[in-house]
């Protein structure tokens, strides 16, 4: 959703009084925003504002930065003052409503959002935020009839039909819930979330079998989600396969090993079964991430307990204790470990407190105590020490998977099935535990032995957003650079520095005219024509997001864009250079897959392939390439590849386009 109202925004002209200067920045501001670099657009903003004070549509992008990184109280005073300016946008209304939201004033949220419907009626994304305000708000009618509503503006959404459902959970209304899942299936029977859904529902009705068999559904669907093998193992349990349920826990802590449930779980299965060492284990990951945890640490107590690690237990019991200084068994447990460990004196004081608790007949500390009986499991907020033994869930329920709409973003239920990004030049790239990234590239060692840039750079295709102080940092640059080619005009390295700075602030026009002028200066030079193929390319990304238009593929016998076509003699000049560059054919292959050329899109993914075998974003896109072509059993293959290779969200591709139940 936060996609759509980005590009929605971009379709708006900026304030015809401003001067040209200022349309540029707000021009460069909207770029970064688009690309994700929300600090360096605050900065844009600033100076437009500074400069124009009375205009609402900088305090409006800039109040959308802000609140990409959930500065939520300084975007809804941003987003204040362009309403003061203009109180007739409905997206205004409706991003303060978001605001709100993110601070927890619901009311205030719902009243943004009922205003911003008065200007935009049938704006999906407002109902849905609507209904979500509704729902935190625990008022089931009114999320139900606001749900309802959005069915009408769009009929076959799956996701709406899931928030119908979970509302009709809510309200206690199985049957409805049920058919809302039903009518999602229909209209989508690929949604890992649809399946979910219905065997949480089977689940609440103890069908645990029909349950079980809906979540393998989704596991197939969708196998890297860490969630949909906790709520699977928690099903096992209940038909008492706990080695199904054991096995479950060990994938989704395969999938997220700082999963609370995954090891508090985990420990307590292995509890039952007597693997006492490595339920200690377990329960230590569960004090590591939560060290407040009091029935963690009761459990680690008696597994120490009955392992021989006396002192270790009784300094947990202690602990326990100190939390709960009315938990009888507690007493009693230290007082034996506490013989056992020769500390008569220390065992001999708990018996005198349980003494004293059987005399008094203390009924308080027991009600405080009191098991809840009835259930295997517990909500992880229930500090009731007598449940230590149930297994823990979330306090939400399953269903609820919305946040995230108040957070303006898209709901990618699925991964977008769109090509991967082009690999560029830059000094900074994002920190993943898996690369996608080719492997070694003695081009890049070769420019970087030559210094033509004032530090090392790297080739990526998994860029990210600067930080405050490294935007800060090229700015000063691109004055230090100013200064130098101000004094040596001929100097290639100067040029192509600033440009670097231009193209890592965004300010993408301004590093295209340093690469001309970097072209008289030294001829021909790979570097030169590798950065302006990709900073035209992105600013013909931006440009077509900021005009909507679809651009993945155009209908057969389209005329080509012919600002791709410059991007492509650019790369055709790179390959021509440097014939063993396999990131050159990558690149140039994502150009043909925008101008609808999958046939040579294929031939140099492939080529790209046989430079560098480990090439996953290759395999990724030959694949797409290949499905376009209508070639799907070699696409899929390629796919399979790519998610050998670490992009995992390939098997969600490779599901949609198998066309297998």
């Amino acid at each position: 959703m936060l996609r759509a109202i980005i590009l929605f925004c971009l379709l708006l002209p900026c304030a015809a009084n401003a001067q040209l200067n200022t349309e540029q920045v707000m021009i460069i501001g909207r770029n970064a925003l688009y690309f994700e670099d929300y600090v360096l657009s605050i900065q844009y903003f600033n100076r437009v504002i500074a400069a124009r004070p009375y205009l609402h549509e900088p305090y409006f992008f800039r109040g959308l930065a802000k609140y990409n990184l959930e500065d939520y109280p300084g975007a809804e005073e941003d987003l204040t003052l362009s309403i003061e300016r203009n109180p007739y946008v409905a997206r205004y209304y409706q991003l303060r409503g978001l605001c709100r939201a993110g601070l927890d004033n619901y009311a205030g949220a719902e009243s943004d959002f009922r205003m911003a419907l008065r200007y935009d009626p049938q704006n999906v994304n407002i109902w849905q935020n609507l209904a979500v305000t509704e729902i935190r708000r625990e008022d089931w009618g009114s999320a139900a009839s606001v749900i309802d509503t959005m069915l009408i503006f769009s009929p076959r959404d799956v996701d709406t039909y899931l928030l119908r459902a979970q509302v009709a959970s809510k309200m206690n209304d199985s049957l409805t819930a049920h058919r809302m899942v039903d009518e999602a299936l229909r209209y989508d029977k690929y949604s890992p979330d649809a399946y979910t859904a219905r065997a949480m529902l089977y689940a609440e009705e103890e069908l645990y079998p029909e349950a079980e068999a809906d979540m393998d559904r989704a596991i197939d669907l969708l196998p890297g989600r860490s969630a949909s093998y906790l709520n699977r193992a928690l099903i096992r349990y209940y038909r008492e396969n706990l080695r199904g349920a054991m096995d479950d826990f060990d994938t989704a802590l395969y999938i997220d090993p700082k999963s609370f449930y995954g090891y508090y779980n985990r420990g307590l299965l292995r509890m039952q079964v007597g693997d006492d060492n490595r339920a200690i284990e377990d329960f230590d990951k569960v004090l590591e991430i939560d060290p407040d945890n009091t029935l963690a640490r009761l459990n680690r107590a008696l597994l120490r307990d009955n392992t021989g690690d006396i002192q270790g237990a009784i300094d947990d019991y202690s602990r326990v204790l100190q939390d709960y200084p009315n938990f009888v068994e507690g007493y009693r447990y230290r007082a034996t470990a506490r013989r056992r460990a020769g500390d008569t004196k220390g065992a001999e004081a708990d018996e005198v407190w349980l003494l004293k608790y059987y005399n008094d007949n203390n009924q308080a500390a027991k009600s405080d105590t009191a098991a809840v009986a009835g259930d295997k499991v517990r909500k992880r907020s229930d500090r009731n020490v007598r449940n230590y033994n149930k297994l823990v869930v979330a306090d939400e329920e399953p269903l609820q998977q919305y946040e995230t709409a108040y957070r303006g973003k898209v709901q990618n239920k699925f991964v977008e099935v769109q090509m991967l990004p082009m690999y560029a030049l830059t000094y900074y790239q994002q920190e993943r535990d898996i690369s996608m990234s080719g492997g070694y590239c003695k081009p890049i060692e070769d420019i970087n032995g030559e210094r033509l840039f004032l530090r090392s750079v790297l080739l990526t295709n998994d860029e990210r957003a600067l930080s405050e102080n490294e935007v800060n940092r090229h700015f000063k640059s691109v004055d230090d650079n100013s200064k130098l080619i101000a004094d040596f005009p001929d100097v290639l390295s100067y040029r192509l520095c600033r440009a670097m700075d231009y193209y890592l602030v965004q300010n993408l026009d301004a590093a295209i005219s340093d690469l001309e002028i970097a072209f008289t200066l030294e001829g021909e030079m790979w570097p030169v024509y590798f950065m302006r193929a990709m900073v035209r390319y992105k600013l013909l990304e931006s440009y077509n997001a900021s005009h909507n238009k679809e651009y993945a593929q155009q209908p057969a016998g389209a005329l080509p864009n012919i600002e791709y076509r410059l991007v492509k003699d650019d790369l055709d000049a790179v390959v021509e250079l440097l014939p063993d560059f396999a990131q050159a054919y990558y690149n140039r292959a994502n150009v043909y897959l925008r101008l609808s050329d999958f046939k040579s899109a294929v031939v140099d993914y492939t080529k790209a392939i046989e430079l560098d075998a480990n090439m996953a974003a290759a395999y990724y896109n030959r694949g797409l390439a290949r499905i376009y072509l209508g070639n799907k059993n070699e696409g899929i293959a390629d796919l399979s590849k790519a998610g050998e290779l670490g992009i995992y969200a390939a098997y969600n591709v490779i599901k949609r386009f198998s066309g297998k139940e």
